[in-house]
Order: C-alpha cells, then sequence, then structure tokens
C-alpha cells in the first residue's frame, strides 16, 4: 500500500513542497534561467530510483511526488518551448522514477500515459513509452481496470491497432468493478479491424445480458454489421454501370439498368444513400443505424 495514507506524510509533504516552491521563486528572482541553465538543472534530477530510495528512506512516496511534478514542468516546458525545439527526452525517465518509487502512483501513469501519447510536436508521440507505462502500473495492481482501458485507447486512437485494443477493452471487462461499458467495446473495435465474425458472435453473446440497455446495443450493432454485408454486395454493382455524359448516380437510373431492382433498404428499413456524384453507397443520416462503426471510404 502507498504510504500517501499517512497524515504525518501529508504534512510532511505539504511543508517539503512548500519550502521548495518559496526556494524555487527566490533562486528565479536572483538568477535568470537561460537555456543552458536549464539543460544543467535537469541534469541535478538523480535518475535513479533505487538511488533516491537510498537517499530519502521512508519518504518515497514525497520523492515520487516530486519528481511527478517535475515530469509536468518537463512536458509543459517542452510544449511551449519554439517550433523545432521541443525535446521531451526526459518525460518518461521522470514518470518512471516516480512510479518506480510509488508503485500505486495512479494519476502518473495515467496521466503520464496521455502525455507521452500526444503526437509531436504538442508531445512526444510515443505511444509505446505509453504502453510501457501502463504495462507497469498492471503490474502493480493487476486488477485495476483503468489500465487496461487507458491501454486500449492507447491503442485506438494512437497506433490504430483495433485488434489490440479489442484484447485490451477485453481484459479490462473482465477485471473486478469493471462497468458494464466496456464488454461492448469489444465487437466495435472488431468491427474496426474488419473481423465482422468475431463482432457478431461476441454481439449475440451480450444480445442474452439481462440488462436491456445492452440488448439495445447489441440489435442496434448486429443491424449495422448486417448493413456493412450490405453495401459490400452493392457497391461493386454501382462500380460497374458507366455513367454517360451529365448523368448521375441514384437508384432509379439503377433500376433502369437492370443493376438493381429499385431501392435497396438497410436493416433498419431506410433507403441507403447513393451519393451522385461519387456512386459511393452508405447508410442515409436519417436511419437509426448512422453512423456505421467504420467509415466509409471517400472518393
Amino acid at each position: 500500500m502507498s504510504g500517501r495514507g499517512s497524515p504525518l506524510l501529508a504534512v510532511a509533504a505539504v511543508a517539503a513542497l512548500g519550502g521548495a516552491v518559496a526556494l524555487q521563486a527566490a533562486r528565479d528572482a536572483a538568477y535568470p534561467r537561460d537555456e543552458a541553465a536549464q539543460v544543467r538543472t535537469e541534469q541535478l534530477y538523480v535518475r535513479s530510483p533505487e538511488a533516491i530510495k537510498r537517499l530519502a528512506p521512508g519518504f518515497n512516496a514525497l520523492a515520487a511526488d516530486v519528481y511527478w511534478i517535475r515530469a509536468i514542468q518537463h512536458f509543459g516546458g517542452a510544449r511551449l518551448a519554439e517550433p523545432g525545439a521541443q525535446d521531451y527526452s526526459l518525460l518518461f525517465p521522470l514518470l518512471d522514477i516516480a512510479t518506480t518509487l510509488d508503485p500505486y502512483f495512479n494519476i502518473a501513469y495515467r496521466f503520464g500515459a496521455i502525455f507521452l501519447s500526444e503526437p509531436h510536436p504538442g508531445g512526444p508521440g510515443r505511444p509505446d513509452l505509453a504502453v510501457r507505462l501502463l504495462q507497469k502500473g498492471i503490474a502493480a495492481q493487476p486488477t485495476r481496470w483503468q489500465y487496461y482501458h487507458d491501454l486500449a485507447f492507447v491503442h485506438y486512437w494512437h497506433t490504430r491497432d483495433y485488434e489490440a485494443a479489442a484484447e485490451w477493452f477485453r481484459r479490462a471487462s473482465e477485471q473486478p468493478d469493471a462497468p458494464a461499458w466496456l464488454a461492448p467495446m469489444v465487437p466495435v473495435m472488431l468491427t474496426r479491424a474488419e473481423d465482422r465474425t468475431s463482432a457478431r458472435t461476441l454481439w449475440h453473446q451480450i444480445m442474452q445480458s439481462d440488462q436491456q440497455w445492452l440488448q439495445r446495443t447489441a440489435e442496434r450493432s448486429l443491424m449495422q454489421l448486417d448493413a456493412l454485408d450490405a453495401i459490400d454486395v452493392l457497391q461493386p454493382i454501382v462500380d460497374r454501370v458507366a455513367l454517360s455524359a451529365g448523368e448521375q448516380y441514384s437508384w432509379g437510373l439503377l433500376a433502369r439498368r437492370g443493376a438493381v431492382r429499385g431501392t435497396p433498404l438497410d436493416p433498419a428499413g431506410v433507403p441507403f444513400e447513393l451519393y451522385p456524384e461519387s456512386g459511393i453507397v452508405s447508410v442515409s443520416r436519417s436511419s437509426p443505424l448512422f453512423p456505421l462503426p467504420v467509415e466509409t471510404p471517400a472518393r
């Protein structure tokens, strides 16, 4: 258990941090902080958690707070630097030390992963290090579903590895006290990964839930998968129709050419949208199935 719950330690932390702030303010007023001085200041930080533990026995949580604050300062300073001068090289080492000193430092894991994942130049653009940091958090607290959830979103937003995102959502949903909405995220990610068979199987399982909102979500999602399958059939049919000069795509034109029988309806009973210039087939914005979990490719 972390020592953050001790009242005496909390008082010591406040006093120590207050003194550190006052000392830093006096130092900044007395000595201009040019770029070289900033580098020297960064080099003063001990980078070995083991060394810190020896230097401050019994105050690991306080030392972790200091390194967490330093990580925030480093991130903010780099983000505000001139274009081309952003340097986030110390961010992961500082977060690594903070979470080694206090393995239960939840904020450092979760917000640290957000900082590391931010694309350049607003951040270091290192989702690989965000994954490494969150996996370290899981090793310390294996049943904390939030770390699995955050890993899933790193893969979803930054690496675009939807299969990995699905796996981490699945593992998150299996943790104690995990919210019910995590389970539906697994087939959503599998659909993004074009694995409709697995997604459909999972949605059918979710349909067996005793929670009505999950049943409704599963029913709609299965209809969306059917709509995607229908579009896969319709789109090649549209693509084979050659237009004459001045013509535009429409279901009426395709019906007159014998390509389709009337206007195709989506599984919700709403006519599929057929864009007149591009010939792209999609669900209508008026359909309850809009938007589909997979984006329609632009043309």
